[in-house]
């Protein structure tokens, strides 16, 4: 979408927040701003990251992938991660339309899968996807052969 206007697509805080000097003010800092499908990206990206329970405000906000966190990964496990990542995407990006949620367990053995998503935004019917790494390792002294 470059040189388009995409203002109508939303505008928000980089994710995780970033803050730079404006030009023209001194000593002062403001938040970087993302819009359009960056936006979008971002938005998708917190949600996957976040686990129901941790808003106060918004406490069934977010995705709970950590529910399979000790679960075999096999086509069971998967499918049950792909109808958790739609059904929280749904809910909380009704910016897009999801067209399809895939889990590639390539390096579940190494701690990771990834969750592949293609997308369309409604209000330009333009197609996206991206791959969101989910590490169950993460944060682990996980050693492997």
């Amino acid at each position: 979408m470059a040189g388009r206007d995409s203002s109508f697509l939303g505008r928000g805080w980089s994710f995780p927040p970033e803050f730079s000097k404006p030009q023209g003010l001194p000593g002062a800092l403001g938040a970087v701003m993302v819009e359009g499908v960056n936006d979008i990206e971002q938005s998708i990206r917190i949600i996957l990251s976040t686990l129901p329970g941790e808003r106060t405000m918004e406490p069934k906000f977010g995705c709970p992938l950590a529910d399979f966190l000790f679960n075999k990964i096999d086509s069971s496990t998967m499918a049950l991660i792909e109808t958790k990542v739609r059904a929280a995407l749904l809910r909380y990006e009704p910016r897009i339309v999801v067209d399809s949620v895939t889990v590639d367990a390539g390096d579940v053995l190494g701690g990771r899968i990834d969750i592949g998503i293609a997308y369309r935004v409604r209000t330009t019917n333009s197609r996206h996807n991206m791959v969101y790494p989910y590490c169950l390792g993460e944060g682990t002294l996980l050693q492997l052969p």
